[in-house]
Protein backbone atom coordinates (compact mmCIF):
# COMPACT_ATOMS: atom_id res chain seq x y z
CA UNK A 1 0.00 0.00 0.00
CA UNK A 2 0.96 3.48 -0.87
CA UNK A 3 2.00 5.45 2.58
CA UNK A 4 2.21 9.67 3.23
CA UNK A 5 2.78 9.07 7.02
CA UNK A 6 6.55 7.74 6.62
CA UNK A 7 8.85 9.46 9.22
CA UNK A 8 12.47 10.47 9.73
CA UNK A 9 13.82 6.98 11.64
CA UNK A 10 11.91 4.78 9.21
CA UNK A 11 13.17 6.83 5.93
CA UNK A 12 16.95 6.28 7.83
CA UNK A 13 16.46 2.75 8.46
CA UNK A 14 15.70 1.70 5.76
CA UNK A 15 18.65 4.07 3.81
CA UNK A 16 21.04 2.63 6.41
CA UNK A 17 20.75 -0.85 6.05
CA UNK A 18 23.55 -3.13 4.39
CA UNK A 19 23.96 -2.24 0.90
CA UNK A 20 22.82 -5.39 -0.63
CA UNK A 21 20.08 -5.87 1.75
CA UNK A 22 18.43 -2.58 0.57
CA UNK A 23 19.28 -3.26 -3.01
CA UNK A 24 17.35 -6.83 -2.64
CA UNK A 25 14.38 -4.50 -1.16
CA UNK A 26 14.75 -2.12 -3.36
CA UNK A 27 14.57 -4.55 -6.64
CA UNK A 28 12.03 -7.11 -5.19
CA UNK A 29 9.59 -3.33 -4.30
CA UNK A 30 10.08 -2.59 -7.98
CA UNK A 31 8.85 -5.47 -9.57
CA UNK A 32 5.29 -6.02 -7.54
CA UNK A 33 4.72 -2.12 -9.70
CA UNK A 34 6.88 -1.93 -12.44
CA UNK A 35 7.78 -4.83 -15.66
CA UNK A 36 11.44 -5.91 -14.93
CA UNK A 37 13.99 -4.98 -16.71
CA UNK A 38 12.21 -1.95 -18.63
CA UNK A 39 13.24 1.72 -19.20
CA UNK A 40 11.32 4.81 -19.68
CA UNK A 41 13.01 7.26 -21.83
CA UNK A 42 12.74 11.07 -21.79
CA UNK A 43 14.32 14.23 -23.30
CA UNK A 44 14.82 17.15 -22.18
CA UNK A 45 15.38 20.01 -24.16
CA UNK A 46 16.06 23.94 -23.08
CA UNK A 47 13.74 26.37 -24.99
CA UNK A 48 15.04 29.81 -22.73
CA UNK A 49 18.36 29.78 -21.56
CA UNK A 50 20.51 31.27 -19.29
CA UNK A 51 20.19 35.09 -17.17
CA UNK A 52 18.01 33.11 -14.70
CA UNK A 53 17.14 35.40 -11.28
CA UNK A 54 17.44 32.88 -9.29
CA UNK A 55 20.65 32.23 -7.04
CA UNK A 56 21.00 28.25 -7.06
CA UNK A 57 24.47 27.42 -6.04
CA UNK A 58 24.20 24.80 -8.50
CA UNK A 59 23.34 26.14 -11.97
CA UNK A 60 25.30 27.58 -14.80
CA UNK A 61 22.04 29.55 -15.62
CA UNK A 62 21.68 32.12 -12.71
CA UNK A 63 22.57 35.67 -13.47
CA UNK A 64 24.18 35.43 -10.40
CA UNK A 65 27.50 33.56 -11.08
CA UNK A 66 29.71 33.91 -14.31
CA UNK A 67 29.65 30.41 -15.48
CA UNK A 68 30.84 31.07 -19.31
CA UNK A 69 27.13 30.28 -20.44
CA UNK A 70 25.79 32.64 -23.11
CA UNK A 71 22.21 33.42 -22.72
CA UNK A 72 19.93 33.18 -25.07
CA UNK A 73 16.49 34.24 -26.16
CA UNK A 74 13.02 31.60 -25.91
CA UNK A 75 14.03 29.22 -29.55
CA UNK A 76 11.25 29.16 -32.09
CA UNK A 77 8.78 26.73 -32.17
CA UNK A 78 9.61 25.28 -35.44
CA UNK A 79 12.87 24.04 -33.60
CA UNK A 80 11.15 22.80 -30.92
CA UNK A 81 9.24 20.51 -32.93
CA UNK A 82 11.88 19.32 -35.07
CA UNK A 83 13.83 18.02 -31.62
CA UNK A 84 10.35 17.07 -30.36
CA UNK A 85 10.19 14.46 -33.41
CA UNK A 86 13.88 13.12 -33.37
CA UNK A 87 13.59 12.43 -29.76
CA UNK A 88 10.32 10.09 -30.47
CA UNK A 89 11.79 8.67 -33.25
CA UNK A 90 15.27 7.74 -30.92
CA UNK A 91 12.07 6.04 -28.47
CA UNK A 92 11.48 8.91 -26.02
CA UNK A 93 7.95 8.88 -24.74
CA UNK A 94 8.24 11.78 -22.68
CA UNK A 95 9.33 15.84 -24.09
CA UNK A 96 10.10 17.51 -21.78
CA UNK A 97 10.92 21.76 -22.35
CA UNK A 98 12.37 23.96 -19.12
CA UNK A 99 12.98 27.64 -19.11
CA UNK A 100 15.36 29.69 -16.92
CA UNK A 101 12.69 31.62 -15.97
CA UNK A 102 11.38 32.37 -11.85
CA UNK A 103 8.04 32.18 -13.16
CA UNK A 104 6.85 32.54 -16.81
CA UNK A 105 5.49 35.71 -17.58
CA UNK A 106 1.92 36.16 -18.91
CA UNK A 107 3.34 37.30 -22.46
CA UNK A 108 5.13 33.94 -22.26
CA UNK A 109 2.12 31.56 -22.06
CA UNK A 110 1.01 31.82 -25.55
CA UNK A 111 4.45 30.19 -26.47
CA UNK A 112 4.25 27.57 -24.25
CA UNK A 113 0.96 26.61 -24.21
CA UNK A 114 1.55 26.19 -28.01
CA UNK A 115 4.47 24.13 -27.38
CA UNK A 116 2.47 21.83 -25.16
CA UNK A 117 -0.03 20.92 -27.82
CA UNK A 118 2.25 20.83 -31.01
CA UNK A 119 4.38 18.24 -28.95
CA UNK A 120 1.19 16.42 -27.62
CA UNK A 121 0.14 16.42 -31.16
CA UNK A 122 3.32 14.66 -32.15
CA UNK A 123 2.04 11.39 -29.96
CA UNK A 124 4.24 12.65 -27.12
CA UNK A 125 4.09 12.60 -22.99
CA UNK A 126 4.61 16.86 -22.61
CA UNK A 127 6.36 17.83 -19.38
CA UNK A 128 7.57 21.07 -18.56
CA UNK A 129 10.01 23.23 -15.98
CA UNK A 130 9.18 26.84 -16.06
CA UNK A 131 9.65 28.05 -12.38
CA UNK A 132 6.86 29.04 -9.70
CA UNK A 133 3.46 28.58 -11.77
CA UNK A 134 0.13 30.66 -10.32
CA UNK A 135 -3.17 28.50 -9.84
CA UNK A 136 -4.46 30.01 -13.36
CA UNK A 137 -0.94 28.90 -15.17
CA UNK A 138 -1.23 25.79 -14.07
CA UNK A 139 -4.68 25.31 -15.11
CA UNK A 140 -4.27 26.90 -18.47
CA UNK A 141 -1.06 24.20 -19.13
CA UNK A 142 -3.45 21.33 -18.33
CA UNK A 143 -6.36 22.40 -20.52
CA UNK A 144 -3.54 22.89 -23.40
CA UNK A 145 -2.94 19.05 -22.76
CA UNK A 146 0.46 19.61 -20.18
CA UNK A 147 1.11 15.80 -18.79
CA UNK A 148 3.82 16.80 -16.41
CA UNK A 149 5.18 19.43 -14.11
CA UNK A 150 8.39 19.36 -13.29
CA UNK A 151 9.70 21.36 -9.59
CA UNK A 152 12.72 19.84 -7.92
CA UNK A 153 12.55 20.16 -4.12
CA UNK A 154 16.55 20.08 -4.43
CA UNK A 155 17.47 18.70 -1.21
CA UNK A 156 16.11 19.47 2.67
CA UNK A 157 14.33 22.19 4.04
CA UNK A 158 17.07 22.25 6.51
CA UNK A 159 19.75 22.23 3.88
CA UNK A 160 17.98 24.45 1.23
CA UNK A 161 18.95 28.21 2.66
CA UNK A 162 22.86 26.66 1.40
CA UNK A 163 21.77 26.36 -2.16
CA UNK A 164 19.36 29.12 -2.51
CA UNK A 165 17.74 32.23 -0.97
CA UNK A 166 16.01 33.74 -4.03
CA UNK A 167 13.14 31.29 -3.23
CA UNK A 168 12.20 29.68 -0.84
CA UNK A 169 11.21 25.98 0.06
CA UNK A 170 7.18 25.86 0.50
CA UNK A 171 7.38 28.50 -2.64
CA UNK A 172 8.52 25.17 -4.38
CA UNK A 173 5.74 23.61 -2.28
CA UNK A 174 3.36 26.02 -3.24
CA UNK A 175 3.99 25.33 -6.79
CA UNK A 176 4.16 21.80 -6.30
CA UNK A 177 0.23 22.19 -4.81
CA UNK A 178 -1.02 24.37 -7.76
CA UNK A 179 -0.04 21.57 -10.06
CA UNK A 180 -2.03 19.22 -8.03
CA UNK A 181 -4.80 21.34 -7.82
CA UNK A 182 -4.58 21.37 -11.62
CA UNK A 183 -4.80 17.73 -12.28
CA UNK A 184 -1.18 18.10 -13.92
CA UNK A 185 1.01 15.12 -12.84
CA UNK A 186 4.07 16.27 -10.01
CA UNK A 187 7.92 15.59 -11.73
CA UNK A 188 9.43 16.24 -8.53
CA UNK A 189 12.63 14.92 -6.76
CA UNK A 190 16.11 16.38 -6.08
CA UNK A 191 20.10 16.60 -6.21
CA UNK A 192 22.72 14.56 -4.46
CA UNK A 193 26.31 15.74 -3.98
CA UNK A 194 25.53 19.44 -2.96
CA UNK A 195 27.69 19.14 0.21
CA UNK A 196 24.71 17.97 2.06
CA UNK A 197 24.67 14.90 5.04
CA UNK A 198 23.26 11.98 4.42
CA UNK A 199 20.41 13.68 7.04
CA UNK A 200 19.73 16.16 4.12
CA UNK A 201 19.21 13.30 1.28
CA UNK A 202 16.89 11.01 3.97
CA UNK A 203 15.09 14.92 4.59
CA UNK A 204 14.82 15.48 0.66
CA UNK A 205 12.77 11.62 0.61
CA UNK A 206 10.86 12.63 3.70
CA UNK A 207 9.24 15.48 2.36
CA UNK A 208 8.73 13.94 -1.11
CA UNK A 209 7.38 10.99 0.57
CA UNK A 210 4.92 12.91 3.04
CA UNK A 211 3.63 14.71 0.21
CA UNK A 212 -0.01 14.49 -0.28
CA UNK A 213 -0.05 12.63 -3.27
CA UNK A 214 3.52 10.71 -4.08
CA UNK A 215 5.37 12.63 -7.25
CA UNK A 216 4.69 10.57 -10.67
CA UNK A 217 7.95 11.12 -11.43
CA UNK A 218 11.63 11.47 -9.28
CA UNK A 219 14.20 12.46 -10.97
CA UNK A 220 17.39 11.79 -8.57
CA UNK A 221 20.19 14.25 -9.60
CA UNK A 222 23.96 14.03 -9.19
CA UNK A 223 25.61 17.69 -9.14
CA UNK A 224 27.80 18.04 -12.35
CA UNK A 225 30.15 20.95 -11.16
CA UNK A 226 30.61 23.58 -13.03
CA UNK A 227 32.89 26.25 -13.14
CA UNK A 228 32.11 29.65 -12.00
CA UNK A 229 29.18 28.40 -9.26
CA UNK A 230 29.81 28.18 -5.87
CA UNK A 231 29.51 24.59 -5.88
CA UNK A 232 32.38 24.39 -8.47
CA UNK A 233 34.84 22.69 -6.21
CA UNK A 234 32.30 20.72 -3.82
CA UNK A 235 34.19 17.21 -2.98
CA UNK A 236 32.42 14.81 -5.05
CA UNK A 237 29.97 12.21 -3.64
CA UNK A 238 30.09 8.83 -3.29
CA UNK A 239 28.12 7.11 -5.91
CA UNK A 240 26.87 4.79 -3.35
CA UNK A 241 24.90 6.99 -1.56
CA UNK A 242 23.48 8.27 -4.48
CA UNK A 243 22.81 4.54 -5.33
CA UNK A 244 21.12 4.77 -1.63
CA UNK A 245 19.39 7.50 -2.09
CA UNK A 246 17.94 5.98 -5.50
CA UNK A 247 16.98 2.74 -3.73
CA UNK A 248 15.33 4.30 -0.78
CA UNK A 249 13.28 6.61 -2.96
CA UNK A 250 12.32 2.86 -4.80
CA UNK A 251 10.54 1.54 -1.76
CA UNK A 252 8.86 4.39 0.02
CA UNK A 253 7.73 5.30 -3.50
CA UNK A 254 7.00 2.34 -5.02
CA UNK A 255 4.87 3.87 -8.10
CA UNK A 256 6.63 6.34 -8.88
CA UNK A 257 9.32 6.30 -12.00
CA UNK A 258 12.50 6.77 -10.52
CA UNK A 259 14.51 8.72 -13.07
CA UNK A 260 18.48 9.30 -13.56
CA UNK A 261 18.98 12.83 -14.14
CA UNK A 262 21.62 15.06 -14.46
CA UNK A 263 25.38 13.33 -13.32
CA UNK A 264 24.85 10.08 -14.93
CA UNK A 265 27.54 10.81 -17.79
CA UNK A 266 30.48 10.47 -15.08
CA UNK A 267 29.07 7.04 -14.28
CA UNK A 268 30.49 3.81 -16.00
CA UNK A 269 28.00 1.42 -17.10
CA UNK A 270 28.46 -1.28 -13.47
CA UNK A 271 27.48 2.16 -11.22
CA UNK A 272 24.28 2.66 -13.42
CA UNK A 273 23.43 -0.79 -13.57
CA UNK A 274 23.82 -0.99 -9.61
CA UNK A 275 21.10 2.06 -10.30
CA UNK A 276 18.83 -0.10 -12.27
CA UNK A 277 18.87 -2.62 -9.69
CA UNK A 278 17.95 -0.16 -6.80
CA UNK A 279 14.94 0.80 -8.89
CA UNK A 280 16.13 3.67 -11.18
CA UNK A 281 13.45 2.96 -14.10
CA UNK A 282 13.46 5.90 -16.19
CA UNK A 283 16.13 7.87 -18.01
CA UNK A 284 17.19 11.52 -20.16
CA UNK A 285 18.29 10.27 -23.15
CA UNK A 286 20.43 12.34 -25.66
CA UNK A 287 23.84 14.55 -25.56
CA UNK A 288 22.51 17.62 -22.83
CA UNK A 289 20.19 18.11 -19.85
CA UNK A 290 19.23 21.81 -20.36
CA UNK A 291 22.65 23.00 -20.35
CA UNK A 292 25.17 20.08 -18.78
CA UNK A 293 26.41 17.01 -20.80
CA UNK A 294 24.40 13.61 -20.72
CA UNK A 295 25.39 10.08 -22.09
CA UNK A 296 24.51 10.05 -25.45
CA UNK A 297 21.83 7.77 -27.22
CA UNK A 298 25.07 5.74 -29.02
CA UNK A 299 26.09 4.79 -25.27
CA UNK A 300 22.26 4.19 -23.68
CA UNK A 301 21.97 1.67 -26.52
CA UNK A 302 25.35 -0.06 -25.59
CA UNK A 303 23.88 -0.29 -21.96
CA UNK A 304 20.99 -1.15 -22.69
CA UNK A 305 22.08 -4.20 -24.66
CA UNK A 306 24.67 -5.31 -21.57
CA UNK A 307 22.06 -5.29 -19.55
CA UNK A 308 19.63 -6.55 -21.73
CA UNK A 309 17.26 -3.92 -20.68
CA UNK A 310 14.50 -2.58 -23.29
CA UNK A 311 12.79 0.81 -23.42
CA UNK A 312 8.92 1.14 -22.71
CA UNK A 313 8.31 2.44 -26.00
CA UNK A 314 9.12 -0.96 -27.66
CA UNK A 315 7.40 -3.06 -24.61
CA UNK A 316 4.20 -0.78 -25.50
CA UNK A 317 4.45 -1.24 -29.51
CA UNK A 318 1.07 -2.98 -30.27
CA UNK A 319 1.54 -6.93 -30.54
CA UNK A 320 0.22 -8.80 -34.04
CA UNK A 321 -2.76 -10.50 -33.42
CA UNK A 322 -2.48 -14.67 -32.93
CA UNK A 323 -4.34 -16.01 -35.51
CA UNK A 324 -7.39 -17.88 -34.41
CA UNK A 325 -6.98 -21.87 -35.19
CA UNK A 326 -10.66 -22.42 -35.11
CA UNK A 327 -10.78 -19.70 -37.25
CA UNK A 328 -12.47 -19.96 -40.96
Amino acid sequence: MLRNDWTRDQIQHIYQQPLLDLLFEAQSVHRQHFTANTIQISTLLSIKTGKCPEDCKYCSQSAHYDSGLEAEKRIAIDRVIMEAKQAKASGSMRFCMGAAWRNPHERDMPYVLDLVKQVKALGLETCMTLGMLSGSQAQRLKQAGLDYYNHNLDTSREYYSHIISTRSFDDRLDTLEQVRQAGLKVCSGGIVGLGEKNQDRIGLLLELATLPQHPQSVPINMLVPIAGTPLADVEKLDVIEWIRTIATARIIMPESYIRLSAGRESLTHSDQAMAFMAGANSIFSGDKLLTTPNAGLNSDQILFEKLGLITESKQLKPQPLAIDAMAG
